[in-house]
């Protein structure tokens, strides 16, 4: 009987992550942390293999055939709009973590958190895989 209800708590629990993990899915408004604009649409989405992804829809300020100079690789050159930033991301716990996120501003690629915090959703990026040395944006549900 016992482990019937640590089978059935259990279960439940994982049922609540997945539900959380589902409300991210979909279209945010990204807000710069500094200035408080609003920047750009992502879309996060699952991929094919399994884990989240977010592509950038529609940039809000600014040209919007600009192209990721300070990317390397693949992503040199590419248009901003259509590139996808949060990568390899896999849920745990209500939280998407483990990838990474692109900031092509800079070119540079940085540990990736996300959370829910209030019916808003918690971007932190950061130097280390712990994520001690970084900062968070808050991005909103777009409408």
């Amino acid at each position: 009987m016992k482990k019937f209800f640590l089978s059935l708590a259990f279960l439940l629990t994982c049922t609540l992550a997945m539900a959380q993990v589902d409300k991210m899915l979909g279209d945010w408004t990204t807000v710069d942390d500094k200035t408080g604009e609003k920047r750009s649409i992502v879309t996060i989405y699952q991929g094919q293999d399994g884990l989240y992804y977010g592509k950038v829809k529609q940039l809000l300020v600014g040209k919007r055939d600009v192209v990721c100079e300070a990317c390397e690789g693949a992503d040199h050159l590419k248009p901003i709009e259509g590139l996808v930033i949060v990568r390899g991301m896999k849920a745990e716990e209500g939280e998407l973590k483990g990838g990474r996120v692109l900031d092509p501003e800079s070119g540079k690629l940085y540990y990736a958190r996300i959370y829910m915090k209030e019916g808003h959703l918690v971007l932190r990026g950061s130097l280390d895989k712990r994520g001690f040395l970084g900062r968070n944006q808050t991005w909103n549900r777009f409408q």
